[in-house]
């Protein structure tokens, strides 16, 4: 059987190789051949085909009914390995390789797979464009003078561009959906806490958050049921008992013509598949938002990050690392904390105790208000745009910061806590475009049921 790297998904990957239509070596070799085709897309940190190739033949004979069973599958370099470094894409930790997997590798070792390379990222994930200045620009598969999101770029591009049927990335605040709705992938993030956050190289403990990204929603459903423990049922949902939220104010605001093209029209396809559209109004969560977000983050970093450096990276101090950063955006978020500009803790006490909950009430008021499984919009407001557009962007003729502007749209589910899931729109340019659906925290399954469902309606 030709092995169709570009088409297959996790599911149908696991299936050919138990039922013998393909070796896991088999399928391993051309992995290899088609990361060695890509090389100049810079989507793989670290790779290893011999490696490869020789695990995926030890985990399938190791476990082969497992749920993963022989499945390679490519990891964000901020989530800690103990073949492959884990650099968190700074010059510091280069060579870095832990000692210890993260959690969540063990769980994939567990289910029978196996991480088959790290993936590239924007420096210590702080950014959205995947513009490395240490480890350099990864690029779009779908154009590769494009940015292809972030922070997890690499894994989103080395999906779409038919390396790796599915892997992780983390989101603090968008860094799983931004990238797979750049590239024309899926990415989910689960409700916070639902997946372990041992061994990952952190920004906020508050916010972050391991995500899956695949090229189908049963894919992103295998893996949440392997690194959650939770694996009910997802089919059997119709649109037509489904009520979705369309938040008009924000979400929808200056838009790209080609995102609002490609959301409105996938609107009215889930309309008209039974689905029950309500305009909603978040209004008063925004000032909240705001004086959550950023305070959060910057408090936390500077904090975490030490924390994550002495457990496991002992050799590498804070200042080392900081010395290290290459990357301007980067440097700047990381040196504006230092001294007296540094994020106060009363700030930082009031999002925790004054914002988030209130965040949180008003988000429950307006599901319970409209009776809604989750809410619709884009993922982002433009799509990719060129690499080395950092600080501002092209939009609709003007001039906008690019990260604020990037995390809009999914910032809100972030602080929050909510699962949400970013899937390609049918689009007939280049560039691909995502709209995402968020639900209520805690309901991840049921979210995924009904982006399966979204997902059929907008194939047809």
């Amino acid at each position: 059987m030709t092995v169709d790297m570009k088409i297959w998904d996790a599911v149908a990957t696991v299936a050919a190789i138990k039922n013998g239509s393909v070796s896991a070596a088999e399928y391993a070799e051309a992995l290899a051949d088609r990361a060695a085709k890509c090389a100049e897309l810079n989507t793989l940190q670290s790779f290893d085909g011999e490696h490869v190739v020789r695990t995926a033949t030890e985990a399938f004979q190791a476990n082969p009914e497992a749920a993963l069973a022989g499945l390679p599958v490519v990891a964000k370099d901020n989530i800690n390995t103990t073949y492959y470094p884990t650099s968190g894409g700074t010059k510091a930790m280069l060579k870095h390789t832990p000692v210890s997997d993260a959690g969540v590798v063990r769980r994939i070792i567990q289910a029978g797979g196996f991480i088959g390379a790290k993936a590239g990222m924007h420096e210590l994930a702080l950014g959205i464009t995947s513009n490395n200045a240490v480890t350099g620009a990864v690029r779009n598969p779908n154009n590769p003078t494009m940015i292809p999101g972030g922070s997890s770029g690499g894994t989103a591009a080395a999906i779409a561009a038919g390396i790796f049927p599915a892997g992780l990335g983390t989101d603090t605040g968008g860094s799983c959906r931004i990238p797979a709705a750049l590239c024309g992938v899926i990415g989910f993030r689960p409700t916070t806490g639902r997946y372990s956050s041992d061994g990952i190289v952190p920004i906020s403990h508050t916010r972050d958050t391991v995500g899956p990204l695949a090229r189908s929603v049963r894919d992103i459903a295998l893996f949440d049921g392997v690194l959650s423990g939770d694996n009910a049922e997802i089919t059997g949902v119709g649109l037509s008992n489904v009520t979705l939220g369309v938040p008009r104010q924000m979400f929808f605001d200056n838009l790209d013509p080609a995102v609002s093209k490609a959301v409105e029209a996938q609107l009215s396809v889930l309309s008209a598949a039974g689905a029950r559209l309500v305009e909603v109004d978040f209004a008063p969560i925004w000032p909240h938002n705001e004086a959550f977000s950023f305070p959060v983050v910057f408090y936390e970093v500077m904090r975490d990050l030490p924390a994550y450096l002495a457990k496991h990276a002992p050799d590498v101090s804070f200042e080392t690392l900081i010395a290290g950063i290459g990357s301007p955006d980067v440097a700047e978020a990381i040196c504006s904390q230092l001294g007296e500009g540094a994020m106060p803790e009363a700030a930082y006490r009031a999002a925790l105790d004054v914002h988030g909950p209130a965040m949180r009430r008003i988000y429950g008021k307006v599901f319970e208000a409209n009776e809604l499984d989750a809410i619709v919009f884009p993922t982002t407001p433009l799509p990719a745009q060129p690499i080395g557009q950092d600080e501002t962007v092209t939009m609709n003729g003007e001039q906008v910061p690019t990260f604020p502007t990037y995390i809009r749209n999914t910032d809100l589910g972030s602080n929050i806590g909510a699962p949400g899931i970013s899937i390609p729109c049918p689009v007939s340019s280049d560039l691909p475009v995502g709209i995402e659906f968020d639900a209520l925290p805690g309901k991840d399954r049921s979210l995924l049921a009904l982006a399966r469902a979204a997902e059929n309606a907008m194939a047809e």
